[in-house]
């Protein structure tokens, strides 16, 4: 019996293989994952320069959350979180027009007397703002004031949060409860095309249609949790952006600002944190009369409430555009499980809608084609408005207004996503497709680093590329690629850029040897066949046949024969191994093996595809072995490309000789006997040892010094109440791989 140590060791190591391969980009999935400056995206897939967009006013603030527009074109901004009421005329001049003495500024409306109206938060009021000077207009006793909305009769509708209500207001003071939702917050508010009053709501996403106090209809309840923005079409459509998440960046970003900060300010809700103090805020802006810092308020006596946030789950959709027909049939015209829709609006018969992935602005034509417009890497566009036939979209990050014109611009780029080769590659050559005039201009560069983002680290961007049917790539060898295409055009023209394709050859890497076992299993048997795998301790099996009288069966010879009880099956040892190639190469193996005190590796079979190799159980003398795997890529790759990996086993012991076992003379003291036994072994240690009395059960022996762990033990033998008469005591005693040694003796 042997004894085996098997061994599993583990590695990894991913690359491609030594085999050309190419980074396409041709639709438009592929191109939204890229960065967009001054270009447009079509739904087909078409990269071309994108309307001009200027800024026109930055307020130095966190956040607009609110936008109004008078009908001659002049703006009202509402930020956080210094509660600041901004007025932009269309020059683009503005004015500091009121300091609220709340941080958050998130719904304002415009009235029939010119006046604008701004709910504050986390405290919710509403004030009346006109030539300069704000008077408390109506306290619903709610925290927060989400939307505000003037209906066709002069009344001021106020959408609150906590507690889901909306209250209709007639004049200063006088106010009342219209509509009790039961959502936690009423989270926008708009009047459609016959003058009745529509309500989103949040967390379970249902849009109301409010015909009189108390008395409401469910428009549609959809399955994200929170109506956004609603948009009314002359035909008596509606539509709506639903999504997760806003609200309870806005409400956390109320609980901050609320909680005390009154020296700067932390946007809660984005991945960075912006500072701003009094004096930043107002510099470079225009601002008229210069407002004063308000005195601290005292804290609310009730908490703040925040809205939990959203949980977000991977292939799930994170926002959606609904149209709601006059009928009240619903249709989901767009949906992303990556953005979120912040507003939407509807001019000249297209829908534009905005959303927090970098900023961007989207145009859906009636046919339900959609055109990524603009990219305004701003963080989040929160707001849109039609002005004088252009779109004005209000951003989140350091609280800008930008003005889209319909024509143009002269210049913009893109950006491809960084490509990942996996191991550092051979770049070859950049080819693209491409429909340009003599007015306009496409210009292709591309960089490439070691870090998975651009940064110091990576190389420049090259020098122009000039062939469009392939340039070849400048950029130093790495693992990471990007490329990126400049657009100029003239008078209205502008290349539009279809497709990219890059090839490049990755380094081979060496396959990956996981784990190298090795166990004994039996053999063939006396007449050839092969018995099912056994534990390494399993003994063979013997078999005796004897006739019902005792004696062995009738031979022709003279004399009774002694027969002979032979081992029925021998061991064999398996040495089995995983290994794995990342480039799906074909693997080859060598094995081979050394004695422990030996220097050289011998080859046992070189040049095999099989995971496994079967030797016969004795063709190792007693010892300790080792055994080493070596895998090969040479069958998929070029000589100087291929790669190996190896691995090598810990020290196997081999003991197939069983112990010696000798005893003396047996001494009898009445009814008790005594042995005293040796056994050695010259490989392993002893490890159990007894004795059976006339083939009695087996009984446990202990050494003389109590421990049975050496490669040499005496035993003394003590067997109490053994009657007069003649009788067999035998000894047997294991070693560590299970091989046993016996010895006799006969009690006179």
């Amino acid at each position: 019996m042997m004894r085996l140590l098997c061994v599993s060791l583990l590695g990894a190591v991913m690359a491609f293989g030594a085999s050309t391969a190419s980074w396409e980009m041709s639709n438009y999935q592929d191109f939204t994952r890229g960065r967009f400056q001054g270009v447009s995206l079509t739904r087909d897939g078409r990269i071309l320069l994108a309307p001009s967009l200027e800024t026109i006013f930055t307020s130095d603030q966190p956040s607009i959350w609110s936008v109004a527009q008078t009908t001659g074109g002049t703006l009202y901004l509402g930020t956080g979180h210094r509660g600041r009421l901004f007025r932009v005329d269309g020059a683009g001049k503005s004015t500091l027009l009121w300091t609220a003495p709340q941080p958050e500024i998130f719904a304002l409306a415009v009235g029939p007397d010119g006046a604008v109206y701004a709910g504050t938060s986390p405290d919710g009021k509403v004030y009346r703002i006109q030539d300069g000077k704000a008077t408390e207009y109506f306290a619903p006793g709610s925290r927060y004031i989400w939307a505000l909305a003037f209906g066709k009769d002069g009344a001021l509708y106020v959408g609150t949060g906590d507690q889901g209500k909306v209250f209709r207001v007639t004049a200063a003071g006088a106010g009342e409860v219209y509509y009790e939702t039961g959502q936690a917050n009423v989270t926008c508010l708009a009047i459609d095309s016959e003058g009745r009053l529509l309500a989103g709501s949040e967390p379970n996403g249902v849009l109301y249609r409010i015909t009189a106090k108390e008395k409401a209809f469910v428009l549609y309840d959809a399955n994200l949790p929170e109506i956004r923005a609603i948009a009314i079409d002359p035909s008596g459509a509606v539509y709506v952006a639903a999504l997760g998440g806003s609200l309870s960046q806005r409400t956390a970003a109320a609980g901050a600002a609320g909680a005390g900060g009154s020296g700067v300010t932390q946007v809660i809700g984005q991945p960075t944190s912006i500072t701003v103090t009094d004096e930043a805020a107002e510099a470079g802006v225009d601002l008229k009369p210069k407002a004063e810092v308000p005195k601290a308020q005292p804290a609310a006596a009730q908490p703040i409430v925040v809205a939990a946030p959203l949980v977000e789950m991977a292939g799930v959709e994170k926002s959606a555009l609904y149209k709601i027909n006059p009928d009240n049939t619903v249709e989901t015209i767009w949906s992303s499980k990556e953005e979120n829709a912040y507003d939407l609006m509807l001019s000249g018969g297209q829908i534009y809608f905005s959303t927090d992935g970098q900023g961007r602005i989207y145009r859906l034509s009636p046919d339900r084609h959609v055109t990524l417009l603009v990219q305004t890497n701003e963080g989040e566009t929160t707001r849109l408005l039609s002005s004088g036939g252009s779109i004005i979209a209000a951003t989140g990050t350091m609280g800008k207004i930008l003005r889209l014109s319909t024509t143009a611009g002269g210049s913009g780029y893109f950006e491809s996503p960084v490509h990942d080769a996996s191991t550092v590659a051979r770049w070859g050559q950049v080819s693209w497709r491409a429909q340009k005039d003599a007015q306009s201009k496409l210009v292709f560069r591309t960089r490439a680093g070691n870090s998975a983002r651009p940064d110091k680290t990576w190389s420049d961007w090259s020098e122009p590329l000039s062939s469009p049917n392939g340039s070849a790539i400048s950029s130093p060898n790495a693992r990471f690629v990007q490329w990126k295409a400049e657009f100029a055009g003239t008078g209205g023209s502008s290349p539009v850029l279809t497709g990219v394709n890059l090839s490049y050859l990755p380094q081979n890497t060496p396959p990956v040897v996981k784990t190298l076992n090795v166990t004994t299993q039996v053999g063939a048997s006396a007449n050839g066949t092969r018995s099912a795998v056994l534990p390494a301790a399993s003994t063979g099996t013997y078999s005796i046949t004897v006739t019902d009288t005792g004696e062995s069966g009738a031979s022709s010879l003279s004399g009774t024969p002694t027969q002979m009880i032979s081992r029925g099956l021998s061991q064999q040892i398996l040495i089995s191994w995983q290994a794995e190639d990342a480039d799906g190469d074909r693997l080859l193996y060598t094995l081979y093996f050394r004695g422990e005190d030996e220097q050289q590796w011998k080859i046992l079979r070189a040049n095999f595809a099989d995971t496994s190799m079967v030797l016969d159980g004795e063709v190792f003398a007693d010892g300790k072995y080792l055994f080493r795997v070596v895998a090969s890529d040479k069958m998929s790759n070029a000589a100087g490309a291929a790669r190996e990996a190896e691995l090598v086993s810990a020290p196997i012991l081999f003991d197939n000789t069983p112990p010696a076992v000798s005893a003396g003379a047996a001494r009898r003291n009445g009814s008790v006997v005594e042995v005293d036994v040796e056994a050695r072994d010259a490989v392993s240690a002893l490890r159990r040892a007894e004795y059976s009395l006339d083939a009695a059960a087996w009984v446990p022996m202990d050494p003389v010094d109590g421990v049975l762990d050496g490669l040499q033990e005496q035993f003394r033998l003590r067997v109490e109440k053994v009657a007069a008469g003649e009788h067999l005591i035998v000894i047997r005693v294991f070693d560590s791989a299970g091989n046993v040694g016996l010895t006799k003796v006969v009690v006179q």
